[in-house]
């Protein structure tokens, strides 16, 4: 019987020294860790990582899918599992891996994983990423993220769904959920004005509210309390921020807006 293929788990990481030791011990079963270090990282992120077993390697940040890209350079396994500093593997879901590796008979080149998550101190049941199914699982030589913001991996072959969820334990309060809106919304207006995007007085009058509805009553976001009502409200909220910015940027540039 051939041997297992073998596994690297890779992380990206800033600012995430209190989140990390305990990312990188619920991958203990991986055959490697990889941790690519945001430059900009103003804690101890990349002394935490370098404390561990992983591979660690400091690069500035110029998108989501180069500093996952970067951490797949990097890897040595046959097969790669990618995780945010947020995020632990379950038991469960590591004993899903395993088998599914060491099966002769699988198929597919990649594998997506539900999500569950862990918002404002809250477990969430509609309104998070319980629908979400990113490919996270995949032969290393088949797969490379592409994308500035919201990256996607472009796998070279079929996918399937492993049955087991990772558990993301993201936005503890409400400063962080604050600032991530304020980094997201940066990145995505630099990408609308980089793509040409024109702007539209109804991004901004109209997808906001279409946001919030989709998540508090289309997802019925409020099932999950009040706590639903924050995610689904600032949610909404963070499409009016994006297209502000990205209306500044036009404006700043010299065009019409």
């Amino acid at each position: 019987m051939p041997d297992r293929p073998t596994l690297s788990a890779l992380i990206v990481a800033k600012n995430e020294a209190a989140t990390l030791p305990e990312c990188i011990a619920a991958l203990d079963w991986a055959d490697e860790v990889v941790v690519v270090v945001d430059a900009s990282s103003t804690d101890a992120t990349e002394r935490v990582a370098r404390s561990t077993r992983a591979r660690v390697l400091v690069r500035p940040f110029d998108d989501f899918a180069t500093q996952r890209n970067a951490s797949l350079g990097l890897a040595t396994g046959d097969w790669v599992f990618a995780v945010d500093a947020d995020e632990r593997a379950t038991p469960e879901l590591a004993a899903e891996i395993r088998a599914t590796l060491a099966d002769p008979a699988r198929t597919h080149a990649g594998y997506r994983v539900p999500i569950r998550s862990v918002v404002l101190g809250r477990r969430f049941r509609f309104s998070g990423t319980q629908h979400d199914l990113p490919l996270r699982l995949f032969r290393r030589d088949l797969g490379r993220w592409v994308g500035t913001v919201h990256e996607t991996v472009d796998l070279a072959g079929t996918s399937g769904q492993l049955d087991f969820h990772l558990e993301h334990r993201t936005i503890p309060d409400m400063q962080t959920f604050l600032s991530k809106i304020n980094h997201y919304t940066n990145l995505e207006a630099i990408r609308f004005h980089r793509e040409g995007r024109p702007f539209r007085v109804v991004d901004l009058a109209v997808r906001p509210f279409w946001t919030f509805a989709k998540l508090y009553l289309g997802k019925q976001g409020f099932r999950d309390g009040v706590e639903g009502l924050a995610f689904c409200a600032l949610s909404g909220l963070s499409v009016a921020v994006r297209h502000w910015k990205h209306r500044e940027l036009i404006r700043s540039a010299g065009g019409a807006s």
